[in-house]
């Protein structure tokens, strides 16, 4: 390595300003403890801000403290605790390089050292002040005779040492900007990764969030392969925060918009996104993928993902992620819900509420025990459904293209047609599939049992919705409720058109099924998480148009992760290519379906450069990444 590395320590190389963490230690049991320790972070940000001198605010806070020399083993473990995750993350580099890494901080070496031997760094090569104890062992000062005790110290300081150049300097303070200012560090980076100093940054050239993203500036390798911040989430449609928190917790860079995008809005917006979250109400097609330079992985929010052009994503070799889970209570709850409400008769005694009328006659109200639901669709909603509709006492009978295994006491019906004549209560849970267009049109209307309710909690396009109405009208139908339409407004308090909407016996709801204060934290972290974990290893564990693959941690290796469309040959001119360039394979994962082939390889880290550039000229590949 041909850099001289200064490094900053108080939130730098570790998460805490040191004397903070002394106060925390030496005030515990002082009556001004509050007060005291208030003071000293309002200097310290004074003095990292440039708003204050430096040698008046050490000796003020060095002031408030009531430190003993025996309470510092105490305080380097908490040090020890805050040491941040980047730096450790790196740590092989740092041991690596310690000949050419220097620590520079205006703390005291006391505690520096024991510290920093954690990260394989040198003793000798920190500068930083030193401590005062009278014979007693308490606290007198500092040093005086130490540049750093003062203003200006660190330039002083670095002056002296006249270091090799270049020199690359990384702290979050105003005198390491000092420093830079002062022509001593040819490149300066202000760490962000525990706090952001406006005035710091205002002068900064560059910004670095954690230490990967200052060795991939630098071009050197560190311990992940891109950094994490630079690929951007794109978040639409209010997606939970709990999505959010994960995203940036693992060091992304996060990026939320409130509704959803068209077409043109999100082709212009999607250029460098890396990842997008979206929900059912963003439309992400052929020619919005097509414009998408840096996009990884998709996230759908929800269950459906029919929103999206998988097959497109799939042939640019984008994974796209889904929740079919984590909202199935939600929605099978509002199910019950309007089941009851139906046949009580609710619908209409509501609106004559509403209007001032009191009616309380029992008319046609009926309970829901002894009553039969049917189901159409018996997937991850249906079976749910069907067990808390057994638990209300009603008989289950469900029809389903597929061979699904009954629970409880429920029957399969052979027809559809079959199923409607002998239900009190028919509900909806299919998918979004063209074939499911108009499933109930004027003939499964006219089949269902006179006086019974239909629920629709799928897709819009599932019921034409003239024949519900002529079925309303006619008095066929007992009630009805729905909570999907053909065409939905795309934001919160955009007006909703509908020709049933004065309808007495209909329940309208907007798209709220699975719309659960738990659905949506639930729905945040599973996805989230699932958008993480193809990132960061390649899992492709509950993606929808890939090859799902569950790999095991990677340790001491790098992973190549290769995408390619499934002809035959692929892995073997892979493997030819990691043969000739003498790599050491570890592990080798591989799964197709009748698209594509996904394969993963882990190899030892030494290897050479072209080997990456073979593989990725390895014909049919849609998408090589290097993950370490």
């Amino acid at each position: 390595m041909s850099y001289t590395f200064l490094l900053d320590f108080d939130s730098t190389l570790i998460s805490a300003e040191s004397l903070e963490v002394m106060a925390a230690e030496c005030l515990a049991n002082d009556a001004d403890a509050v007060a005291k320790r208030a003071r000293i972070r309002e200097i310290t940000l004074a003095a990292m801000e440039g708003r204050m001198d430096f040698g008046a605010g050490l000796r003020e806070r060095l002031g408030l403290l009531d430190l003993r020399r025996e309470q510092l083993p105490a305080i380097v473990a908490r040090l020890r605790q805050a040491l941040s995750a980047s730096f450790l993350a790196n740590r092989a580099f740092l041991a690596a390089n310690a000949g050419r890494i220097h620590v520079l901080s205006g703390g005291f070496e006391e505690l520096i050292v024991p510290v920093i031997e954690g990260l394989g760094l040198r003793a000798d090569h920190v500068h930083a002040n030193c401590l005062r104890f009278d014979a007693q062992g308490q606290l007198l000062g500092c040093v005086e005779g130490n540049p750093l005790a003062h203003a200006g110290g660190k330039v002083a300081l670095v002056r002296a040492l006249a270091l090799p150049a270049p020199v690359v300097l990384v702290g979050d303070g105003w005198s390491d900007l000092e420093v830079a200012e002062a022509g001593l560090a040819q490149r300066f980076y202000a760490y962000t990764e525990h706090v952001r100093r406006a005035p710091v940054l205002a002068r900064a050239a560059h910004e670095a969030p954690n230490f990967d993203e200052v060795l991939f500036d630098l071009g050197l390798r560190g311990a992940h392969s891109y950094p994490k911040n630079r690929l951007k989430v794109l978040l639409l449609e209010n997606i939970h925060a709990s999505a959010v928190e994960a995203f940036t917790r693992a060091g992304y860079s996060v990026e939320t918009v409130a509704g959803a995008l068209d077409e043109a809005a999100l082709c212009a917006r999607i250029g460098e996104v890396a990842v997008l979250g979206l929900r059912s109400k963003t439309r992400l097609t052929a020619k919005a993928l097509a414009q998408a330079r840096r996009l990884v992985a998709v996230g759908a929010f929800c269950i459906g993902t029919n929103q999206i052009d998988l097959d497109a994503a799939r042939g640019r070799g984008i994974a796209v992620f889904n929740a079919p889970y984590s909202n199935t209570r939600s929605v099978v709850e509002l199910a019950i819900a309007e089941i009851i409400l139906l046949l009580r008769g609710l619908p209409e005694k509501l609106r004559q509420m509403d209007q001032g009328v009191w009616d309380k006659s029992v008319g046609a109200a009926r309970e829901v025990r002894g009553k039969t639901l049917g189901i159409v669709g018996y997937g991850n909603i249906g079976m749910q459904l069907s067990v808390l509709a057994e638990a209300c006492g009603m008989r289950v009978l469900y029809h389903d293209l597929a061979e699904r295994l009954a629970l409880g006491t429920a029957q399969r019906m052979p027809g559809l047609h079959a199923l409607l004549a002998e239900c009190d209560a028919v509900s909806v849970h299919v998918d979004g599939r063209a074939s499911n267009r108009n499933l109930f049109g004027a003939a499964e209307f006219a089949a269902m049992r006179a006086g019974s309710v239909f629920l629709n909690l799928a897709r819009g396009h599932v019921v034409d919705l003239d024949a519900l109405k002529a079925a309303l009208d006619s008095g066929h139908l007992r009630g009805a409720a729905l909570d999907v339409f053909p065409e939905e407004p795309v934001r919160n308090g955009d007006a909703f058109a509908h020709p049933l909407r004065e309808n007495p016996r209909l329940l309208l709801t907007p798209h709220i099924g699975g719309s659960t204060l738990e659905a949506q934290a639930d729905i945040g972290r599973y996805v989230g998480q699932r958008l993480i974990d193809y990132i960061d290893s390649g899992s492709t564990e509950g993606v929808v148009n890939l090859p799902p693959l569950r790999l095991p941690p990677q340790e001491q290796a790098h992973r190549f992760v290769h995408l390619h469309a499934n002809q035959p040959g692929v892995l073997a001119r892979i493997n030819e290519a990691l043969s000739a360039h003498g790599a050491n394979i570890l592990g080798q994962y591989l799964k197709t379906d009748a698209e594509v082939g996904y394969v993963i390889t882990d190899v030892d880290r030494d290897y050479s450069p072209s080997l990456l550039d073979a593989i990725r000229a390895v014909p049919h590949t849609l998408r090589f990444r290097v993950l370490y």
